[in-house]
């Protein structure tokens, strides 16, 4: 269990004021100057040691990712995006980070920035966070009025710009490319990679795209040194995160943990245990809605961080923990994540924009049991066919709930056809 020095996120539940005095008594702000002062390479360097490794779902190395960047330029300039859409269901972390402690944020946009040399920084924020959305915005109005942001940023001698950019709430938006296109003010579609944005992202320009909590861990890291973050979680799953718990836990919350903690340990400890007992669970979603969902005998064992559930076929994704009691539908619940992830397609690619539509259209069938139990392995197969065909891996977060479905729950979904034939044939015999 994580202990309190080592939390990074110390105003996640906005116990105490987000403005600049307040994050300053946290520790935000202290020595930007000197951490400036190492140097770019120097700073890319501490970040690789760290091991952290992205923490938008993808998971790749945030500080190879910066090394991406062109060390000179060739007359274009350089740009940092923040993903801060968090569109993903079940996820509320960011959110949360951005409305309580704004200024670990834009330090790291700073310090990012300076990392990848970048002219300017935006943030790109889903519209829907109206109040995270002001919060960041006094925050970065602070920032300037202080001279850590804008010409010569904390005296360093380097001139950086942050802009917070408000967008429509269209999930797609959270896929790096199509987050560039709707910057640029086009529709949020994905862009065919490569070339991939560290070549050519923002109006061509080379660009670094970065989730809010990889950003917003950078400075903490950096003061505290990459030793002490790779000394938290386990070898290549490092470091703190903050988990988003939802559904049928007795406190829903959102927490930081070490990387690597038991499932069942951040439910119970942190979110006041499953409703009705442990025995009473039937299933989570590790992850976010994307992610392949997990039954119980799992969950009873399996470690929190990307490779241990990858190994039981899931994903730390967004670590947003999704809980289902054993009063849940299952095959609704998937169904109903079918639904979103066709009406949030955004119809470029034919596997996904005919594909999600087919999934639900056969989920909805499967609800009620109107099916046969030749068609639960063809929905396997069609979701085969969608995921990995695509442009950007919408396509694979909706075929993915369906085949954690199946791979589980297949004899839910077949209780549920024989009882729906019986019906019939009781009606018809009547």
């Amino acid at each position: 269990m994580l202990s309190d020095k080592d939390r990074i996120f110390t105003n996640l539940y906005g116990q105490q004021d987000f403005r600049l005095a307040a994050a300053r008594a946290r520790g935000d702000w202290d020595g930007t100057k000197e951490i400036l002062a190492r140097g770019r390479d120097a700073i890319i360097e501490e970040m690789k040691k760290s091991g952290l490794r992205g923490r938008g779902g993808a998971g790749f190395p945030t500080g190879l990712k910066w090394s991406f960047m062109p060390k000179q330029s060739d007359g274009r300039p350089s740009y940092l995006v923040v993903n801060a859409d968090e569109g993903e269901p079940g996820t509320c972390k960011d959110r949360d980070m951005m409305r309580h402690d704004p200024h670990k944020l834009i330090e790291g946009c700073l310090i990012a920035g300076f990392a990848i040399n970048a002219v300017a920084g935006y943030i790109y924020i889903r519209g829907e966070f109206y109040r995270e959305a002001e919060n960041l915005q006094i925050a970065i109005d602070e920032a300037y009025a202080a001279g850590l942001l804008g010409k010569n940023a904390c005296g360093s001698g380097y001139d950086y710009d942050l802009f917070v950019h408000r967008g429509a709430g269209a999930y797609i938006c959270g896929e790096e490319t199509a987050l560039i296109e709707s910057l640029e003010g086009k529709k949020g579609q994905p862009r065919l990679k490569p070339p991939f944005p560290a070549g050519a992202g923002l109006y061509g320009c080379p660009t670094t795209v970065n989730n809010v909590e990889s950003i917003a861990v950078a400075p903490t890291i950096l003061r505290r040194g990459a030793s002490w973050f790779a000394g938290l979680g386990r070898p290549n799953n490092v470091g703190t995160k903050v988990f988003c718990i939802s559904g049928h836990v007795n406190k829903p919350c959102n927490v930081e943990e070490e990387m690597g903690i038991p499932l069942k340990e951040l439910i119970e400890k942190h979110a006041g245990g499953v409703r009705g007992g442990w025995d009473n669970l039937l299933a989570v979603v590790p992850g976010g809605s994307s992610v392949p969902i997990l039954p119980k005998s799992i969950c009873d064992t399996v470690l929190m961080d990307f490779d241990s559930l990858k190994e039981v076929k899931s994903g730390l994704g967004t670590a947003a923990v999704i809980v289902m009691d054993k009063s849940t539908d299952v095959v609704k619940a998937i169904a109903r994540f079918s639904k979103f992830y066709m009406h949030e397609s955004c119809g470029q690619c034919t596997p996904c924009r005919e594909g999600t539509g087919w999934l639900w259209r056969v989920m909805e069938r499967m609800v009620k049991g109107n099916a046969t139990s030749g068609e639960i392995d063809m929905l396997e197969e069609v979701s085969r066919e969608i995921e990995g065909h695509t442009i950007c891996a919408l396509g694979d977060a909706a075929a993915w709930p369906v085949q954690g479905l199946i791979r589980h729950f297949r004899p839910v979904m077949e209780a549920r056809i024989a009882a729906y034939r019986s019906g019939l044939q009781r009606s018809a015999a009547e």
